[in-house]
């Protein structure tokens, strides 16, 4: 597992992804810190890594990345266990508030780079 606070490659994302699933990694997106964590097998456990180093756990949200989808709409998936909370007012484990999809979107695109 790695926290991402500057910068990560879509080259090692694929590394990662082609390691553990295939064609996919699991992120953690602080959404206030807006840093991320990546590289396990479970949401929770990013989750988890966050917390012990200072997040709260209201600002994360797990999502999928795709590599191999990236500069698509299909790269970035808001599924994840972590996500149901109704005391939020999320109830799905997708990320159903819009504003919070998009400082997700953003913050990826700032910590992801085709490089």
């Amino acid at each position: 597992m790695r926290i991402i606070k500057d910068k990560i490659t879509i080259k090692e994302l694929q590394q990662m992804a082609s390691k553990m699933f295939g064609n996919m990694v699991k992120a953690v997106v602080d959404i206030e810190k807006e840093i991320m964590a990546v590289d396990a097998g479970l949401h929770a456990d990013e989750e988890a890594l966050l917390i012990e180093n200072g997040s709260s756990n209201s600002n994360l949200w797990g999502i999928n990345l795709y590599p191999g989808l990236y500069g698509n709409d299909d790269f970035i998936e808001f599924d994840s266990m972590i996500n149901i909370r109704p005391i939020q007012g999320n109830k799905t484990r997708s990320v159903e508030d819009l504003s919070i999809r998009k400082k997700i979107i953003a913050i990826v695109n700032k910590l992801v780079k085709n490089e």
